[in-house]
């Protein structure tokens, strides 16, 4: 066997064991239900955009906290008042902003609607009240993280969920043809409200990053590496990050996810490794999901051939 076709093989079967902790299934009992009723405060205002036939939207509303978090709402006008459309609910990458509405062009002239908004805190119009009781590193990773609900990571998980309750109640979405899409941070994001959220009825997740994180820490040339610097900083910090980091961990929220996925990754991705992802994925039950491995991919979002695989994803479950 060769060398690619062996990697491909052993990424095929590669497992890690799970690092969930006893109370992993009731913190997110607990926290969901906690936020359950949390108001959106959300707003939309209409804008003009360069696109026709497009009713695009300014939104802002709330979801960890009180951070207003802004993102565009564009909706194709191509049946009437009366239609419900598909939606597609975009999670950005780490450090990206959401751009102009022109941006989505594409999923508009398949029929979806879109839902996008900026990353709290990174580089977009949104910003960040999050309060952290330790100091952190340079960029996001490290807020709050030796606590899991002071966690940076569970602020995006709750805008991010929060996100899905928003669109599931506007009147030109069809509730029951929502997916959720994301590359890298976006990716991973995507996998959490697979697993957490009972909105998405199906869910594309690239090169996804909140995987297999123990492993990531050790390897990947990411934004972990703010996680890494920070424990080589406070080596006596190891098992409070690890617990932490565990109840964020794709590899454990994997089990919990009934829809429909399609996962890509890249062999020359020393971002979002392959094994960390090749780990949740193997770690899912549903039958319905699959892993595009690409020897000669690094960390992106895939070529035509690998769009074209999305869009056909889509439309089937969609």
């Amino acid at each position: 066997m060769g060398a690619i076709t062996q990697r491909l093989a052993d990424l095929a079967e590669f497992r890690a064991e799970r690092t969930a902790k006893e109370d992993f299934d009731d913190f997110w009992s607990r926290t969901l239900q906690q936020y359950k009723t949390k108001p959106l405060n959300g707003k939309r205002q209409r804008i003009e955009t360069y696109m026709q036939g497009v009713s695009a939207h300014h939104i802002t509303f709330e979801g960890f906290d009180d951070t207003p978090l802004h993102g565009w709402y564009l909706i194709p006008n191509d049946s009437g008042a009366d239609r419900k459309h598909p939606c597609l609910v975009i999670y950005q990458g780490y450090r990206c902003q959401r751009g102009l509405p022109e941006y989505y062009a594409t999923w508009l002239m398949m029929g979806y609607a879109v839902f996008i908004y900026d990353t709290r805190g990174q580089t977009g119009e949104s910003g960040n009240r999050l309060v952290s009781g330790s100091g952190i590193m340079t960029g996001w990773m490290t807020q709050g993280i030796m606590e899991p609900d002071a966690f940076y990571g569970k602020a995006l998980v709750i805008d991010a969920w929060k996100a899905l309750e928003w669109v599931k109640e506007q009147p030109e979405i069809d509730p029951d043809r929502i997916a959720v899409y994301g590359t890298s941070q976006g990716g991973g994001m995507t996998l959490q409200m697979a697993a957490l959220s009972d909105v998405p009825k199906a869910a594309v997740a690239n090169v996804p990053n909140m995987c297999h994180l123990e492993f990531a820490l050790m390897n990947s040339t990411g934004s972990v590496t703010e996680i890494s610097e920070f424990l080589y900083r406070h080596p006596g910090s190891l098992d409070r990050i690890l617990d932490t980091l565990s109840y964020f961990d794709n590899l454990n929220l994997a089990q919990k996810i009934n829809i429909p996925v399609l996962y890509s990754a890249g062999l020359k991705d020393t971002i979002c490794l392959p094994e960390t992802i090749a780990a949740a994925y193997n770690g899912n039950p549903t039958a319905s999901k699959r892993l595009c491995l690409y020897p000669f991919m690094g960390h992106d979002d895939g070529v035509d051939e690998h769009k074209a695989l999305i869009y056909a994803f889509l439309r089937e479950h969609l």
